[in-house]
């Protein structure tokens, strides 16, 4: 499976974005998409997951009611839709598919699929 995130950007606090991540290649097997953000200074740090058959979702305690991961099957497409954003939240997104349902949703280790970073800067 292969990745390609897209939207990044530079956005005023109270401000939006929305990424993208285009999945290519044998995504039969995907079990759940995510987003992960990379701060400086910080740890790889989980967003937000969906369930790539169900639809279920999982939010960051801090992103919930902000941020909103939704899929669309036919495009092999997620997005992450950032809203009321704060400085906080600049980091490199990046996407990420696993196959499976061991272990958990949270955990980046298990997920075998990345694509590229992009970097969400907020400016307070």
């Amino acid at each position: 499976v292969q990745l390609q995130a897209s939207g990044g950007g530079l956005v005023q606090a109270g401000g939006s974005l929305r990424l993208s991540c285009a999945a290519s290649g044998h995504t039969s097997g995907v079990s759940f998409m995510a987003w992960f953000r990379l701060a400086p200074g910080k740890e790889r740090e989980f967003v937000s997951a969906i369930s790539w058959n169900s639809g279920t979702t999982n939010y960051l305690d801090s992103v919930q009611g902000r941020f909103t991961i939704s899929r669309d099957n036919a495009k092999d497409t997620v997005s992450l839709q950032m809203t009321s954003l704060k400085s906080e939240d600049t980091a490199v997104y990046s996407c990420a598919a696993r196959t499976g349902y061991s272990g958990s949703i949270r955990d980046p280790h298990m997920y075998s699929h990345w694509g590229q970073g992009t970097l969400v800067t907020v400016s307070s």
